[in-house]
């Protein structure tokens, strides 16, 4: 339908306006992010066989890291940029007591974590994650610390370093995403109260407002997810598109595989899709673009591995079943969320997983209205009209690859792999799909939006999300509201 030209500037207003508060909310958050020790999540003094850790003795290092995930990130970037290696620690042998011998970044206090492997042949303890991002962020540390003498070892400053890289990684992209998908909004929406919907939706019901907080490649990840959609869905509305945005499109969907490695199923989904609208323009621009992200991510996993393949790859093995590690501490004592695969069926985990305490539909009930959409955006598939075509690819696209990553990790992952991402507020595995379920949720919410009992329950739905993506406001790296119930009630226990 057709609206006024005062509607329409009404809408604009009322985008910059969401975006501006969310992106300021987000951003205060990094501002004051910081550790928090919780005395409900250890045991008490008089319960030695409580399976909760004791409370520290000591007062702990204070620091602006939440998890064993982001420190271990944290450790090779400062592994690179003070001494150009990404060793973070070493073994020393065994000492008299039978105790290994560790030295190095990961064992001093505030920089510990159990995301670390061990080559065998070396000693050398590596982060499991894979190198591209830490490389990045060492970069700019660099640039910090060289310019601004701002040291991440020092107390005084790392407070300063750690903020700074999260909005330049996580907020700033994630803020020109949102006003990306405003764009969309406008373009392939047909009412104001569908188009508001989505973009508030983004704004402040997805869980990458709450993960924004610590270093991690989800965000990364669903922000460079939509800067490949968006140019691709141009190319798909537009009858002259500009050749720039097969490039842009070959580069940022790559980027995204390189960030979350299941999501090589949206780079070769987009591939194929701009493949069949310009085969000239896919091969000689989009490809040639998309090398340059999968280069740089074999490339720093040889620099800093020596292999090709990411240290994932090596999980089961000596790499991680070293003697003093995590992962062999669970294999002999199966306890906790890690836990979960070798305790419930697929069918358990895969409940759990959409619906369940980890529930993706669950927690943020909003992308039910997404699946909705990815059916009646499928309709258009034969439509002439420009928003028709790209709901059309953005349905396609988010119905393939949405069943591929399920189907990866509920059918391919291995039982000591199933464990819902850890101690983590959300299915993080999922965020980076964020970006193709709000852009086929407008038709869904279109629709919604033409009744009184319609945008009643988009209101419900919406609720509920943000209620779930502000409940683990200290930090992102907590169980979900649904799990702490169900295991306060005696429902879940792992």
């Amino acid at each position: 339908m057709n609206l006024p030209a005062d509607s329409a500037s009404s809408r604009r207003t009322a985008y910059v306006l969401l975006i501006v508060v969310a992106v300021a909310g987000v951003a205060g958050r990094v501002v004051g992010v910081g550790r928090v020790y919780e005395p409900w999540l250890t045991r008490p003094a008089d319960a030695p066989d409580d399976p909760r850790g004791p409370w520290r003795a000591t007062r702990p290092e204070p620091m602006p890291t939440h998890s064993d995930n982001d420190r271990s990130r944290w450790a090779t970037v400062r592994a690179l940029a003070h001494d150009g290696t990404y060793v973070i620690g070493r073994r020393d042998g065994v000492g008299a007591d039978g105790k290994p011998i560790d030295r190095g970044i990961v064992t001093e206090d505030g920089w510990g974590t159990i995301d670390k492997v061990l080559n065998p042949d070396t000693q050398d303890f590596y982060s499991s994650k894979p190198p591209l991002l830490p490389t990045l962020v060492a970069g700019e540390y660099r640039l910090l610390r060289d310019v601004f003498g701002w040291d991440i070892t020092d107390p005084k400053y790392r407070w300063v370093v750690v903020p700074v890289v999260l909005l330049t990684f996580n907020v700033f992209p994630w803020a020109v995403s949102l006003w990306l998908l405003a764009r969309v909004a406008e373009r392939h929406g047909s009412t104001d109260w569908g188009r508001l919907y989505v973009v508030t939706a983004a704004c402040f019901g997805t869980f990458l407002t709450t993960f924004a907080a610590t270093l991690n490649n989800h965000n990364v990840a669903a922000w460079s997810a939509m800067f490949a959609l968006y140019p691709a869905l141009r190319v798909w509305s537009e009858e002259e598109a500009p050749a720039w945005l097969f490039a842009v499109a070959g580069f940022f969907a790559a980027f995204t595989a390189a960030n979350e490695l299941p999501a090589t199923a949206f780079a070769a989904a987009l591939f194929v899709l701009l493949l069949w609208r310009s085969p000239a323009r896919t091969l000689t621009l989009f490809v040639p673009a998309a090398l340059i992200p999968a280069a740089a991510f074999f490339g720093t996993n040889y620099a800093a591995l020596g292999e090709w393949l990411p240290a994932y790859e090596k999980f089961g093995g000596p790499w991680y079943d070293y003697v003093g590690s995590y992962w062999r501490r669970l294999q002999e004592n199966p306890t906790g969320i890690d836990a979960a695969g070798v305790k419930e069926s697929r069918a358990v985990y895969a409940f759990h997983l959409l619906l369940g305490h980890h529930g993706v539909f669950a927690l943020t009930p909003i992308f039910l209205l997404a699946l909705a959409g990815m059916v009646v955006g499928l309709r258009h598939l034969r439509g002439k009209a420009s928003t028709q075509r790209g709901l059309a690819l953005a349905s396609l696209l988010a119905l393939a690859v949405t069943a591929v990553v399920l189907g990866f990790y509920v059918f391919v992952l291995g039982d000591r792999s199933r464990n819902y991402g850890g101690w983590t507020s959300g299915p993080r595995w999922l965020f980076w799909l964020t970006p193709l379920w709000l852009v086929v949720l407008l038709p869904a919410a279109d629709g919604l939006g033409r009744s009184r009992w319609g945008r009643a329950l988009g209101y419900l739905l919406l609720a509920v999300s943000v209620l779930s993506v502000s409940y683990p406001q200290y930090s992102p790296w907590r169980h979900p509201w649904i799990y702490n119930l169900l295991e306060a009630t005696g429902l879940v226990k792992y």
